[in-house]
């Protein structure tokens, strides 16, 4: 059970404690923060250069050939948008059911599914080449009478993607006005009016209140079922096509359970060393990981069974085609062996050894295996992308691809992209939401509240 709730010692004591102890790391950065915020910027930096190169050159010079035209940027646009899921999940859907587990680490959450869902955005614009010409992704009345082709699932992942965007940016703003007000009224200068606008004149009043819970319930409601629908939209764009090996039903709820499994990991992934570096066990512990990790444990079963069932669904069908790619794709000796197998023991097999409590409340046990998990999710989708397209109808266009330096520079500085945007945020508004913390916290005695 939590600190929060269990009456340890630790806990904090009063709702200005809690003030304190969450505002004091902003604004504040020290020589760790420094290191990791240019880290990631240099990331980025990489992967823009690598991006000037493929703009300069052409496409070719990132690898991307007939019959592998979907490479590493497809494979990298599927997993940050799964990344971005489990934000929603913990945000809305785990409010609307009153999960008080939530409270903790829904803040930093909400952001990874921000800044997820913007770094996924950039990869249609890379993908495209003439990225100058990305304004034909939208529909807009323009004089040569040109028009998008709705019957593209990437037409359709556009206007999904960019709904997922809005209604989890809004939510994640809304969320955050209770709490701007605290720094608001805990700064001075020129800090104090920024955040005074931010803050859009919230005192706290009883008015303001039922409002702001009515319009939060709304948002929760409104945005959980993109968690279902959005990755259901992009599985689209694999099920509808004829390839062997994605033409199945089974992608929309075998794409939803893998986002869910690979966002809960990053949270792990994210907050232990964020509380480890600004001391917040208070806030965020065990009790809260612990259930990141059975969140994980289900979604990894769904994922292994939704893995037998494809195989099952290749034999059963006795199309030849779906048979030798399944069968080549868990081929040891194959081309893409590696990546199968590779997906399977951390997608399949490292999560089983959460079903030990030691395990799963080991905080080394928990970061490392979230890791392996998201090294798996990745994997994932480049084996189900790449072998597809690799091992097609035809023999005479098979095709061994791997990814060159390029695409790898792109996808390093995809990660720096999110974790600059993460670091910033983290030093400029409360990673943990002050105003629901304060919700475990016993109602404060008389002169407690400074």
């Amino acid at each position: 059970m939590s600190d929060l709730t269990s009456g340890a010692p630790n806990r904090p004591q009063s709702y200005g404690a809690a003030n304190r102890d969450i505002i004091r790391v902003l604004l504040t950065p020290d020589v760790g923060y420094f290191l990791g915020l240019m880290t990631a910027i240099v990331a980025m930096v990489y992967g823009g250069y690598c991006w000037y190169l493929q703009i300069t050159y052409g496409m070719g010079i990132a690898g991307i050939t007939h019959p592998t035209m979907w490479g590493v940027y497809i494979v990298t646009f599927v997993f940050w948008i799964g990344i971005g899921h489990a934000g929603t999940l913990i945000s809305a859907i785990l409010f609307l059911v009153r999960s008080r587990w939530r409270t903790g680490v829904y803040r930093a959450s909400e952001a990874m599914t921000v800044f997820a869902v913007m770094t996924a955005l950039l990869f249609p614009t890379l993908h495209l080449g003439r990225c100058w010409q990305a304004y034909w992704f939208f529909p807009y009345p323009n004089q040569r009478m040109l028009w998008l082709n709705f019957k593209s699932p990437l037409v359709w992942d556009v206007f999904a993607i960019s709904t997922y965007f809005t209604v989890s940016a809004v939510f994640f703003y809304v969320g955050l006005v209770p709490d701007i007000a605290i720094f608001r009224d805990h700064s001075k200068g020129l800090v104090k009016r920024v955040y005074s606008v931010l803050a859009l004149g919230w005192h706290g009043t009883n008015r303001q209140w039922h409002h702001y819970m009515a319009a939060y319930g709304f948002f929760a409601a409104l945005a959980a079922p993109l968690v279902l629908s959005v990755h259901s939209v992009v599985s689209w764009d694999f099920a509808v096509a004829p390839t062997a090996g994605w033409h199945s039903t089974i992608f929309p709820p075998y794409f939803v359970a893998g986002a869910i499994f690979s966002g809960c990991a990053m949270v792990i992934s994210l907050l232990m060393p964020l509380v480890y570096m600004f001391k917040w066990e208070k806030y965020v512990n065990i009790w809260h990981y612990e259930n990141l990790a059975k969140m994980c444990l289900l979604t990894s079963g769904i994922l292994t069974y939704a893995y037998c069932m494809e195989y099952f669904i290749g034999w059963y069908s006795q199309n030849p085609y779906e048979q030798g790619i399944f069968f080549w794709r868990a081929d040891p000796s194959a081309d893409y062996g590696w990546a199968f197998w590779l997906m399977v023991f951390c997608n399949c097999i490292a999560p089983l050894f959460w079903y030990f409590k030691k395990l799963r409340t080991n905080p080394w046990s928990l970061f490392i295996i979230a890791a392996i998990a998201n090294v798996g999710m990745w994997m994932e989708r480049f084996n189900f992308i790449v072998s597809s397209l690799a091992h097609h109808f035809d023999p005479a266009t098979w095709w061994v691809y791997y990814p060159n330096w390029i695409e790898v520079g792109i996808l390093i500085g995809s990660a720096g992209w999110f974790f600059t945007w993460f670091i910033l945020f983290c030093k400029t508004f409360p990673a943990v939401a002050i105003t629901e913390i304060k919700e475990m916290i016993p109602p404060p005695l008389k002169g407690e509240l400074s």
